[in-house]
């Protein structure tokens, strides 16, 4: 099986991360790989580290009709078996006229206008999914394959090296720095759990807005903007609760994250939490904005035992029966191989009318 990616994505969000963590575990299944990818550092580096050849692109939509031929030639010199469009903008990017399987993944709710050269899709959750069939009325075309949890080992990290008591309670929040990402709510929810420190992680256009936001609200003493980082592993390891206080979010790879590395979860009701997280089974839940709810949740999954052991001990089962390396990567080759000889029987029968 040989697989062409596109990959359209900007250098830091969840959507990447998980289309490089794919390929990763593909290239271990030994399934022959080429990329079109925007050359950012970490992730022409991983690719480099498997000896995966790429070829680097802007989608710059100035360049869109250069871009396409550098495509189509690539398609041309590969011959792959199949072409996995990553992300909306890589789907528009797919030139007209390319007798392959295209596949366009969805990380959201995304307009099927980008996709119209795209004739199988993929999503990342069963709601994203009805949305593209709701669109299409293509069910047979349409997968669900989730983003998986299971992260890579990394250099151990401890709570001392942000300047935080080794003996502390820290929450750790993975996100973008954006308003949809509800941040500001869980600046004004941290002044009702005391004592407890936070690390932020991550990049994104709201940063310098929060960071006066933690000084407005008088939090800099127990808050810590740590930046974009790759080691979420070693993260969720020294953190005693995993925040996702989104106001918007498809569903949200940290929620598989947090289950693999057995770090209680604290999550608002967006669409994704909502589809798969059970409130007290395997995370707490609160309505999206409720500051005083999401504090009542944190400070309980910081010093309840109880609720801890069995939100941990939930997410662990739920990890294991959606969001593993192994199963997600099983239903990706499925859908992979279903794709394939979708479009061989379609070509015979072309052939045989």
């Amino acid at each position: 099986m040989k697989i062409l990616h596109i990959v359209a994505g900007a250098e830091t969000g969840g959507a990447e991360t998980f289309c490089l963590d794919a390929i990763k575990s593909l290239h271990d299944e030994n399934i022959e790989q080429r990329a079109l990818c925007r050359p950012h550092k970490h992730f022409a580096q991983s690719l480099d580290d498997r000896n995966i050849k790429y070829t680097p692109l802007t989608f710059n939509r100035f360049k869109k009709r250069s871009e396409q031929k550098i495509i189509t030639q690539a398609i041309k010199d590969y011959q792959p078996d199949l072409i996995h469009c990553w992300m909306s903008r890589a789907s528009s990017f797919m030139p007209d006229n390319i007798d392959i399987p295209t596949l366009g993944w969805f990380g959201g709710y995304y307009d099927l206008k980008n996709y119209k050269n795209c004739g199988y899709y993929m999503g990342v959750t069963r709601d994203i999914v009805r949305h593209i069939i709701e669109q299409t009325n293509a069910p047979e075309r349409s997968f669900v394959v989730h983003t998986f949890g299971t992260l890579e080992e990394d250099t151990p990290v401890k709570k001392s090296d942000f300047n935080v008591p080794e003996d502390a309670k820290t929450i750790l929040l993975l996100s973008r720095m954006h308003q949809k990402k509800g941040v500001d709510t869980l600046l004004e929810a941290a002044l009702q759990v005391k004592d407890a420190y936070l690390l932020l992680a991550g990049n994104g256009p709201d940063l310098n807005k929060y960071k006066k936001l933690a000084t407005k609200l008088g939090l800099n003493d127990r808050v810590r903007f740590l930046g974009w980082r790759n080691d979420r592993s070693a993260l969720l390891n020294i953190a005693d609760v995993c925040v996702l206080p989104s106001r918007y979010e498809p569903f949200g790879t940290v929620i598989a994250e947090s289950w693999y590395a057995k770090t209680p979860l604290v999550a608002t009701k967006a669409a994704g939490a909502k589809q798969y997280v059970t409130h007290e089974e395997d995370g707490l839940l609160c309505e999206i904005d409720d500051v005083d709810i999401l504090a009542k949740n944190l400070n309980t999954a910081l010093n309840d035992e109880k609720i801890r052991e069995k939100i941990i001990a939930g997410g662990t089962k739920t990890y294991n029966e959606l969001f593993s390396k192994e199963v997600v990567t099983e239903s990706l080759l499925k859908a992979y191989n279903d794709i394939i000889d979708a479009d061989k029987t379609k070509n015979i029968q072309a052939i045989a009318s």
